[in-house]
């Protein structure tokens, strides 16, 4: 035991040592009690939590301005070198298909988009798009996906 959980424990002891047989069963309640509120408590360990934060491109689906600039991003950008929107385009992975190479998910692609990948023609796009841009992207993708989910 650490001297300060030491030293924890006699104060605890020396509080409870002048407490009546009642008192002290009352005292175990309410701390029964507050570590049931704590454990049931919205946020508590019987909750999940979500491990990611909703994704920007989960709102840019249902806003066809961000989904027509996702498009014409994609379009100039990414299907001018490597990508198509046809499968089996310019030999880089079709990216409308159900298949990533690199991670699927919303938040697996933007980390793909802004870091590249190494040995590839894949190059990063940090600092060249905004952020935002990039979430429009991958709602464009993700809005003309052939794979069925």
């Amino acid at each position: 035991m650490t001297r300060t959980l030491r030293a924890s424990a006699r104060a605890t002891a020396r509080a409870l040592r002048g407490l009546s047989p009642p008192a002290l069963r009352a005292q175990a309640w309410l701390v029964l009690a507050s570590f049931a509120l704590v454990a049931c408590a919205p946020g508590g360990p019987t909750e999940k939590k979500p491990a990611v934060p909703p994704s920007p491109a989960v709102a840019y689906r249902s806003d066809p301005a961000a989904l027509a600039r996702g498009k014409a991003l994609f379009g100039g950008t990414c299907t001018g070198y490597c990508h198509s929107v046809e499968p089996g385009g310019k030999g880089a992975p079709d990216l409308f298909d159900c298949d990533w190479l690199h991670g699927g998910s919303d938040a697996e692609i933007f980390h793909t988009l802004t870091t590249g990948v190494p040995d590839t023609r894949m190059v990063s796009f940090a600092g060249k798009l905004s952020d935002d841009d990039l979430w429009k992207i991958i709602a464009y993708l993700r809005s003309a996906s052939r794979c069925q989910r």
